[in-house]
């Protein structure tokens, strides 16, 4: 096991250092860099679940290098970039310095550009699929485009999966809590679908559990159905709109080289 894990340090060092990724190899090493320190800090202050997503963080890093080496792959310098950008805004930007809370709709940003980006994958495999010479297939770009566009959406989905099942199992917020001050409900008067109870301008709801009280302003707490119906949309945003670049993109390949940059390919044999 050590032997394996020195050989892959060994080749992750070697692939940093070819001139094609150096430009990678920097903006690697800058968050890398930003990522330790960002460890040692929360190390000294003692909040181990921060210590946990920074250490998280460094094994996501180098991900992308791990699946060119597995598969053979090859992933542009713009797209890995991305990528790494990626991990280190949700990690270290949006949970561990809180740019979730802070910044709005910084969560719909990372959601936006998740949908573009796994459809940028979903379209690298079938689009490497439709080029191979073992597998005799050639599908139409309008079909390869909507399985990137499905595959986008997949991913986005069984993220929501994953999130709600966090919140319900282990009582984390990854589905983000939204305060509203209007309630459309057939439950409040047991009527039926087409004639719900509609209360507007909530100033307050109180809370109680136990012996105590808490109270929300300016509305009521939505328990986490907004932010993922908010998640689905904007990943279904990122995942149309690199679909269309992508079925022109096969359409004409020589007009719109500049896609290239967010697709994966395979690596051509020496």
């Amino acid at each position: 096991m050590f032997k394996k894990a020195k050989e892959f340090k060994k080749r992750l060092v070697e692939y940093y250092k070819e001139e094609e990724n150096k430009k990678v190899a920097i903006f690697y090493t800058v968050l890398r860099f930003l990522v330790i320190l960002c460890l040692i800090r929360e190390i000294f202050i003692g909040n181990y679940h921060n210590v946990f997503l920074c250490l998280l963080t460094l094994v996501l890093f180098v991900i992308p290098f791990f699946i060119e080496d597995k598969f053979q792959v090859t992933i542009p310098n713009v797209l890995e970039i991305i990528i790494l950008l990626f991990i280190f805004s949700a990690e270290i930007l949006g949970e561990i310095q809180n740019f979730y809370n802070i910044i709005p709709n910084w969560d719909m940003i990372l959601h936006t550009l998740n949908g573009f980006l796994a459809a940028a994958i979903g379209f690298s495999l079938i689009d490497i699929l439709n080029r191979t010479d073992k597998v005799h297939i050639a599908l139409s770009p309008i079909f390869v485009a909507l399985v990137a566009f499905c595959f986008s959406m997949t991913v986005g989905v069984i993220w929501e999966f994953f999130e709600y099942t966090a919140d319900s199992l282990l009582s984390t917020d990854m589905q983000k809590d939204t305060i509203i001050n209007k309630i459309s409900s057939v439950n409040l008067k047991n009527s039926n679908a087409f004639d719900p109870e509609i209360i507007k301008d909530i100033n307050k709801t109180t809370i109680y559990y136990g012996n105590d009280t808490i109270t929300i302003h300016d509305g009521y707490l939505d328990i986490g159905l907004i932010d993922t119906m908010e998640d689905l949309i904007v990943n279904f945003i990122g995942a149309l709109f690199f679909s269309i670049l992508g079925y022109f993109y096969i359409k004409h390949r020589d007009k719109y080289k500049g896609i290239e940059h967010f697709i994966p390919r395979k690596k051509l044999k020496s």
